[in-house]
């Protein structure tokens, strides 16, 4: 705390992790799409040592052999590059655990904001170091996840006008972005191919262990894992129930209807034999919307009305959602009763 540090222990024996970069608090608008609780990259890494660096490599998951052969695993793990992400110098080790200085790795640009500005035309910006810092209240450690916060400023002497149109001081512009550093599911999922007359968001990746005659492209279903206590049954309780949490921040008469109408969802895990299967509640207090554990429904506030959409944190290797994402434009609500005025 005193030097503004972080320091992060890692296992350098290379169990793979998940690295989830998203976005804690938003720009304001709509045509630059920096909104809160946006998800950036989904990444599959594992810490590599080699001799006091230690790196954090992430392999490629779109190219892959489903073969029971390891050399042609390893024949096409070898024919498509991965990428290292950072090298971290080995701070302190002991009895097998190693300490490595993260705070450069957590104080960078990791979602692109930078460039999603500079994409929509609205200047340069570049990150500057001496007003960047750890937000401490988005920092913790759980079990299975470790989730760090950073506050970054970025600056531009020509902000372009939709930058101006938000900011506060259109020359020094302020956002959290947030990283999660999640246990990989267990084998326990069963990926399903995406069919598509069901309205899914697939997973793409080439085996080149498929049969000559086979489909070289593999798309597997996004989805949340769902099983019946009591798979025999026709109906049956879930041995854990889908829960998705709504911000806190949506006021009434809205928060009544959106727990509501998002509820309804449960009639059709209903039809397919499930009990008490999808729940919607209010986020609890004090519980972080940007911690993975939770499923959110964002209440997404901009300049201007703007699209609503829905996102997911996907194991890369099965197509597990790990947690929902929703972004519900605050505006919508109010544009569709001034048509309703305006009709009337």
């Amino acid at each position: 705390e005193a030097g503004g540090r972080l320091l992060l222990e890692l296992d350098p024996a290379g169990r793979e992790i998940l690295y989830q970069v998203s976005l804690a608090s938003g720009l304001g608008s709509n045509p630059v799409g920096l909104d809160r609780g946006q998800l950036g990259g989904t990444h599959v890494v594992s810490p590599r040592r080699v001799g006091r660096r230690l790196l954090l490599v992430e392999r490629n998951p779109r190219f892959r052999a489903r073969s029971a052969n390891p050399d042609e695993v390893r024949a096409v793990e070898e024919a498509f590059t991965p990428s290292v992400l950072w090298g971290f110098a080995i701070e302190a080790e002991s009895a097998g655990r190693v300490l490595v200085d993260a705070t450069d790795f957590f104080l960078r640009d990791a979602h692109g904001a930078a460039r999603a500005i500079e994409g929509a035309g609205q200047g340069r910006f570049e990150l500057d170091k001496s007003r960047s810092v750890f937000h401490p209240p988005g920092t913790k450690g759980f079990p299975r996840n470790t989730e760090v916060e950073t506050l970054l400023t970025f600056t531009s002497e020509k902000p372009g006008p939709l930058v101006r149109s938000v900011a506060a001081n259109p020359e020094s512009v302020t956002l959290r972005q947030h990283h999660s550093l999640v246990e990989l599911p267990d084998g326990g999922y069963s990926p399903r191919s995406a069919d598509p007359r069901v309205g899914t968001s697939p997973i793409t990746f080439y085996d080149y262990a498929a049969p000559i005659d086979g489909r070289l492209a593999v798309q597997w279903a996004t989805r949340h894992r769902l099983k019946k206590k009591d798979p025999r049954a026709a109906r049956s309780e879930p041995e854990e129930p889908i829960v998705y949490y709504l911000d806190r921040g949506v006021p009434e008469p809205v928060r009544g209807a959106l727990l509501e109408g998002a509820s309804w969802w449960s009639r059709a895990f209903e039809a397919a034999g499930f009990v008490n299967a999808f729940r919607v509640e209010m986020l609890p207090e004090g519980a972080d919307p940007m911690d993975v554990r939770y499923n959110v429904i964002h209440w997404t506030h901009r300049s201007t009305r703007g699209w609503s959409y829905g996102t997911s944190v996907v194991d890369p290797r099965t197509g597990e959602i790990l947690k929902g994402n929703v972004n519900l434009g605050s505006l919508r609500l109010r544009q569709d009763y001034l048509i309703g005025q305006g009709l009337v």
